[in-house]
């Protein structure tokens, strides 16, 4: 990261924890807004489109106002993007939800063997990020809740949860012991933590600090219309 914000190109995608990392960065926008794709209000749904907002490109450390189509075809193996996961698995994979028919940016990256960053909860650890992915595709299932969208099994990610985080900016050790709660705890994450006292008290006393961000607005969602799709093999 360094090194590419002094020069290169960095691109943070689209996603609401990106708003989190734009936040660091200098940069605020409207974290409801800070993707296409979302869950929300009880279903797979999808941003309207005049509310989108992103992703934002950077070049040489500076925003930019290069496309970022234009910016991807420009990528090599020194760049980096930063993206958001759906889910994340203890073998360090991560799998994205996509709409996109294509499966989005995904692809370039990996061609090109640019770094992707992805940042993502403990909350959203599943079994089998690659077990997932045999049961996913954008119209592979009969019913569903909301919008269809595919999910891209990615195995060269460099994942960073709670864990990596905390082990970056502290040097503690944490460890998943539990998840999930209710009137306000909901998705919360439970970490045990170890080390000398005062590297502790410092990854406690961040773990505090982080607490009370506001609520996420409700987001204008597209309809949800889908026709039945036949499809002859």
């Amino acid at each position: 990261m360094k090194r590419v914000l002094d020069k290169g190109w960095f691109i943070v995608s689209r996603g609401v924890t990106m708003a989190y990392v734009l936040d660091e960065l200098g940069i605020h926008v409207e974290k409801q807004n800070a993707t296409a794709g979302i869950i929300a209000c009880g279903r797979l749904a999808s941003i309207i489109e005049d509310d989108r907002l992103g992703p934002w490109v950077f070049r040489d450390g500076k925003l930019s106002e290069t496309p970022p189509d234009v910016a991807l075809n420009q990528f090599s193996h020194t760049d980096v993007s930063i993206k958001g996961a759906n889910a994340a698995d203890s073998e360090g994979h991560v799998g994205v939800l996509a709409a996109h028919p294509a499966g989005g940016i995904w692809p370039v990256l990996t061609a090109r063997g640019a770094h992707w960053i992805a940042p993502v909860s403990l909350e959203r650890l599943i079994p089998s990020v690659l077990e997932a992915s045999r049961y996913t595709g954008n119209y592979l299932h009969n019913y569903v809740m909301g919008s269809v969208a595919g999910f891209m099994p990615i195995t060269t990610a460099l994942v960073v949860t709670e864990i990596q985080a905390l082990g970056r900016l502290t040097g503690v050790k944490a460890v998943h012991v539990a998840s999930g709660g209710v009137a306000g705890s909901e998705g919360s994450v439970i970490l045990a933590l170890e080390g000398d006292d005062e590297t502790v008290r410092t990854a406690f006393e961040l773990c505090q600090s982080v607490k009370g961000e506001p609520d996420i607005p409700e987001p204008n969602l597209l309809d949800y219309v889908r026709e039945p799709v036949e499809v002859t093999l």
